[in-house]
């Protein structure tokens, strides 16, 4: 994998860390600053339910996290873009189902990864 797709896989899974600290570990404190469309009495109500998709993106980070660490280049590519269509196949879903906004956090990453990848 070369160095802009390595960057660009990096900085997804981060983004997936992030949510899943958001959803699992900071659901009734932080995230009612950052899911702005959730009626706050729906916080605590939800919190196992976060927790449970937080634990998804954090699955979604170690996969994308494990394909840089593996030193077959053919082996690596493939690893991150099967976790990178797992991230744009959820970006994509969020965006019609929850929120527009998931369309610019998840899945145009998710694209640009999988460009990088292919190109």
């Amino acid at each position: 994998m070369n160095l802009p797709s390595q960057i660009i896989v990096g900085f997804i899974a981060f983004i997936h860390l992030y949510i899943l600290w958001l959803e699992m570990f900071a659901w009734t404190t932080r995230a009612k600053k950052v899911f702005k469309t959730i009626p706050e009495d729906q916080f605590e109500k939800t919190k196992v339910m976060a927790a449970n998709q937080g634990l998804y993106n954090g699955f979604l980070a170690a996969g994308l996290i494990w394909s840089l660490f593996i030193s077959d280049a053919n082996w690596s590519k493939n690893v991150a873009l099967f976790f990178l269509i797992c991230v744009l196949v959820a970006g994509i879903y969020g965006t019609m189902t929850v929120s527009k906004r998931i369309l610019f956090v998840q899945a145009v990453p998710a694209i640009f990864g999988i460009l990088s990848l292919i190109f």
